[in-house]
Formats: C-alpha cells, structure tokens, sequence
C-alpha cells in the first residue's frame, strides 16, 4: 500500500463500506456489526464507532474489507496517495 492511513472516524468507515452494497445489521455499544450478502454468502464487518480510529484500526479494517472488496478499489479510501 501506497501512503499512510487516512484519519478515519467510524462513520466515515460506515459510509465507505455502504458504498459497497454493506448496510449495517446491528450494533452493540460502539460497535456497528455490517454486513452485505452476495450469492448466497454473508460477509461481515464489525466497525468501532470511535471519533478517531487508530491506524492500525484503520489498516485492520481495510485488511479486513479486503477480503471481500479489491484491494485496489478501496485504497483510496483508506490511504493517502
């Protein structure tokens, strides 16, 4: 990956996400469980609503959403160019 982590909050994580067909399920406490089904298979997300994500949260996340999204696409989103 090209660039540092953007400063990402939760909600911003949440938008990104919806973006790519991923609505949110539930929530518990500040957690927001997200999820997206894609012939016939569940993907899931869990996204800490936190006013600041770490970097390494954001680089987590974006490892995570990756599994189900290129990695290419996303990039942008997630890091700086």
């Amino acid at each position: 990956m090209g660039g540092k982590p953007k400063i990402l909050s939760g909600e911003d994580v949440v938008a990104i996400l919806e973006r790519y067909g991923f609505v949110v399920h539930s929530q518990k406490g500040a957690h927001v469980k997200m999820r997206r089904y894609i012939a016939g298979a569940t993907e899931t997300l869990v996204i800490p609503l936190h006013d600041t994500l770490a970097k390494g949260t954001v680089k987590g996340i974006f490892n995570q959403a990756s599994r189900y999204i290129l990695a290419t696409e996303l990039q942008p989103h997630f890091y700086n160019s």
